[in-house]
């Protein structure tokens, strides 16, 4: 793709967070909301109007269509693995939402699938992309904050309690580990490298929905974490890293930061010394954009795999989701 040529888009499945990542796109240069698809017509001529879309069709119009370069996956997660690799068929490159799939087996041939079509496929796991994540990570491994020594990170909301709700139905992958403990299990992977030990405990609904889920986990050079994710409480969404420097605290959800502040001890007994980092680049819209506007410049590059979400990152933290999940006891899903 020419540096100047605007990358057509196309979406698969009109829900909530595809109407996130639309809202984002817009403020995007370069990016064409070409083609919504949808099951239902009246959904997908609904999202069209609402997000400025040039067409909407059903699924198979988006990836018949000659002006989508690109696909955007957001329909819940047990279907992700079946549209990705349609949307691959079609010869289309792919961001699909998180969890990409509901096993590491099942991404791993979904990788490999892209490799044989030569075609792009990246995981939208979106904070991975977001400026503050990416320059407190770069911070970190420079140095500039001290030496890591624990890091801590919250996810916790309350499903509906409707049994049927994709949060909470086992039949449309449901459960708070793939939904948004996914999101503490890759900060601490980008702050901290990968996982040496993970040991976890929570709460399962019958036998396979996991509601409320708590690890403690060792990274290199035995720094310790404490992550949590739950469907059943609210919390404040937070997180700190420790380091033999001082403490980092993010500011606002750390999945979806503003900034962050070190709080530096250059003497015990003395004062701390605060210092504000806020994002050193824009922020495109809620933080989706900058998600899409690394897509494009892959695509632009002739990439095939995203130096950001790349896929060993997406298949590691697949795998500790499903061993968190057998280790609470909840029933693991068909590869």
């Amino acid at each position: 793709m020419s540096a100047t040529t605007p990358i057509g888009w196309g979406v698969l499945a009109p829900g909530g967070i595809s109407g996130q990542f639309a809202t984002d796109l817009a403020l995007v240069p370069d990016a064409r909301l070409v083609h919504v698809g949808s099951r239902t017509p009246e959904r997908a001529a609904a999202f069209a109007q609402r997000h400025g879309a040039e067409r909407y069709g059903d699924y198979d119009a988006v990836l018949a269509d000659p002006e989508v370069d690109v696909v955007y996956i957001g329909s819940p997660h047990v279907a992700h693995a079946a549209q990705v690799e349609l949307a691959l068929a079609a010869g289309k490159h792919v961001l699909c939402e998180k969890p990409l799939t509901l096993t590491r087996a099942g991404a791993e041939r979904l990788f490999a699938l892209a490799r044989e079509q030569d075609r792009f496929l990246m995981e939208a796991m979106w904070s991975a992309c977001h400026p503050v994540w990416r320059d407190l990570a770069r911070r970190l491994r420079a140095g500039e904050l001290g030496t890591p020594r624990h890091l801590s990170a919250e996810f916790h909301f309350t499903a509906p309690a409707d049994p049927t709700h994709r949060l909470l139905d086992p039949a449309l992958g449901g459960g708070a580990m793939h939904d948004i403990g996914i999101y503490p299990l890759t900060f601490a992977h980008l702050m901290l490298g990968e996982a040496v030990e993970l040991k976890a405990v929570g709460t399962v609904a019958g036998g396979q929905v996991d509601l409320d889920v708590a690890i403690a986990g060792r990274y290199p050079g035995d720094t310790l974490a404490t992550l949590t994710a739950g469907l059943s409480s609210h919390a404040a969404n937070g997180a700190r890293i420790t380091t033999d420097a001082g403490w980092v605290e993010i500011t606002g959800d750390f999945h979806a930061p503003s900034g962050f502040t070190f709080n530096a001890i250059e003497r015990r007994h003395q004062p701390v010394r605060r210092v504000v980092h806020e994002p050193p680049e824009p922020v495109i819209g809620a933080g989706y954009g900058n998600e899409a506007a690394h897509v494009q410049q892959c695509l632009r590059e002739g990439l095939t795999a995203s130096p950001w979400v790349p896929p060993a990152q997406t298949l590691t933290i697949l795998g500790q989701v499903e061993d968190v999940r057998a280790q609470v006891g909840a029933a693991p899903h068909p590869a």
